[in-house]
């Protein structure tokens, strides 16, 4: 399929911009003792179920300087689960009435009026009448699940209906050094995704492509893109990613495939000094990837200029919303240029998800791709254990010869933590992967994972988000996920390529 070069539309621009940081911390724990309410937690205030006070307005989500939990009345909480909330009673962070973070009357996180931790009335620790109905002190809630969701001792074949491609990739009528680097990079025939979504992109046309990760789908509008940048140079592409992980592996694809061909890019993510990316946009830059919340921080700084990108690009939009960022999209998506180019990346479409499409793009050319169905193509069974020896039932299993490449995923970052420095004494290599380890940190204990110097990951879902890792032979839940979406998605990080794969989850005896 030859495209006429003549189709192709420029929509330049000759300026690059480069914005306000929100404040980055790890939220505010300030606020006197001593509650005088119904199941209260050394609050200052007199309500019930508080959270040591504080009005300050912190922003943490994983290092991308982004979530806020404020302590103080008004509450403005945008939370990891995608909830978008300011209210004064249910799940509120200080917990007014249901089941509020370290409060609520009903068994609220480490309390509530009912069995509350030093609570003066209905069951507190030091109260009276009726107590143990409040939350337990520290952890999280436990997850029900059916432990017959778990297992699936015989997996379906995996082998998949052949897609015969349209068109190769000369047949885009690409540059012709990007297609000897696509060549050379072993891409032989586009994918299902790169095969419809490319011609498209190539037109500047809006585009929701419907795939999950393993599709190609990075591909898929980085050498469109690419090919765009190289016919005019005054083209400025933005792309926004859930996590610094994947917006890193982003530009990595994107320095490979665009290799010797002066286009320039620069990461913003959380996690990281924010004057170094400030420094480089003011560099001529094709490409600005990022997490939402960075991005939005560099815009209110007037350090990016949101106005001069001719191309959005929102790579798992799903997760972003998941994980809260909707607003963050939203006031970024508002700040560009109307005439831009916006694709739209998701494995699923959800009812957000849809309004975002129908407020920001013009027309857009739907493309949807299904992958296999990854809980029947997984090997998947229960290890069952006993509480004093949860340790050494996983040790055991990890000293097997066939566990050689494992993904171990734990409900909390201390337990992640505590979990890969017990496995590492225990003669077991192992790296950990969470929110508390600065950036440099987590990106070389993903590098030591990557290239066989630790044989087990342990992460916790957030962090390890966006990672691809070849040949994971097992992945193990040694604490539950809190969903069973979420649990799709850790078990997808094995089996993948038409490799069989095991996923095994620890249930307690």
């Amino acid at each position: 399929m030859n495209r006429i070069n003549k189709n192709r539309q420029s929509r330049s621009s000759s300026r690059f911009g480069g914005g306000k940081q929100r404040n980055s911390s790890n939220g505010s724990n300030s606020g006197s003792n001593r509650s005088k309410s119904s199941g209260g937690f050394r609050s200052a205030s007199k309500s019930t179920g508080g959270y040591r006070g504080g009005s300050s307005d912190t922003r943490s989500r994983g290092g991308s300087s982004d979530t806020r939990r404020s302590g103080g009345n008004s509450n403005d909480t945008r939370n990891r689960g995608g909830s978008y909330t300011r209210n004064r009673s249910n799940a509120d962070t200080r917990g007014r009435s249901s089941g509020g973070y370290r409060g609520g009357n009903s068994g609220g996180y480490r309390g509530g009026n009912s069995g509350g931790n030093r609570g003066r009335s209905n069951g507190g620790n030091r109260g009276g009448g009726g107590g143990g109905g409040g939350g337990r002190r520290g952890g999280r809630r436990m997850p029900t699940f059916d432990p017959s969701q778990f297992i699936n001792t015989n997996p379906v074949d995996t082998k998949e209906e052949v897609y015969q491609a349209q068109n190769t990739f000369a047949d885009f009528n690409i540059n012709r050094k990007l297609l000897q680097t696509i060549t050379r990079m072993g891409i032989e025939t586009p994918s299902p995704i790169q095969d419809k979504v490319i011609p498209e992109i190539l037109e500047f046309k809006d585009v929701v492509g419907l795939a999950e990760t393993g599709t190609g789908k990075t591909a898929a509008f980085l050498i469109p893109i690419i090919e765009n940048t190289l016919q005019d140079k005054n083209r400025q592409t933005l792309i926004l990613a859930p996590t610094r992980e994947l917006a890193i592996q982003i530009e990595e694809e994107l320095r490979k495939l665009a290799k010797d061909m002066q286009i320039y890019s620069v990461v913003c993510v959380g996690g990281v000094g924010i004057q170094g990316q400030i420094r480089s946009l003011k560099r001529r830059n094709q490409f600005i990837i990022g997490t939402p919340g960075r991005i939005l921080d560099l815009i209110n700084r007037k350090a990016f200029l949101p106005e001069y990108v001719t191309t959005v690009v929102l790579d798992e939009a799903d997760r972003m919303l998941e994980m809260g960022f909707i607003q963050d999209m939203r006031d970024i998506l508002s700040k560009t240029s109307p005439d831009r180019e916006t694709l739209f990346f998701s494995a699923t479409m959800a009812k957000e998800t849809e309004k975002l499409v129908h407020d920001f793009m013009k027309d857009p050319v739907m493309i949807s791709v299904k992958k296999k169905d990854t809980t029947n193509s997984i090997e998947q069974d229960v290890v069952r254990f006993r509480q004093s020896s949860k340790f050494e039932t996983l040790h055991e299993l990890l000293k097997k010869r066939d566990f050689s490449r494992v993904i171990v995923f734990g409900a909390m970052k201390h337990s992640v933590k505590e979990l890969a420095s017990q496995l590492a004494k225990n003669g077991i290599r192992s790296e950990s992967l969470h929110g508390n380890k600065s950036h440099f940190q987590r990106q070389r204990s993903l590098a030591n994972f990557k290239a066989g110097k630790a044989d087990v990951l342990v992460a916790t879902d957030v962090a390890a988000r966006g990672i691809h890792v070849d040949d994971v032979s097992h992945v193990i839940n040694y604490d539950l996920p809190s969903t069973f979406d979420d649990y799709v998605h850790r078990i997808g990080r094995t089996g993948r390529a038409t490799k069989k794969g095991k996923a095994l989850t620890f249930i307690p005896a």
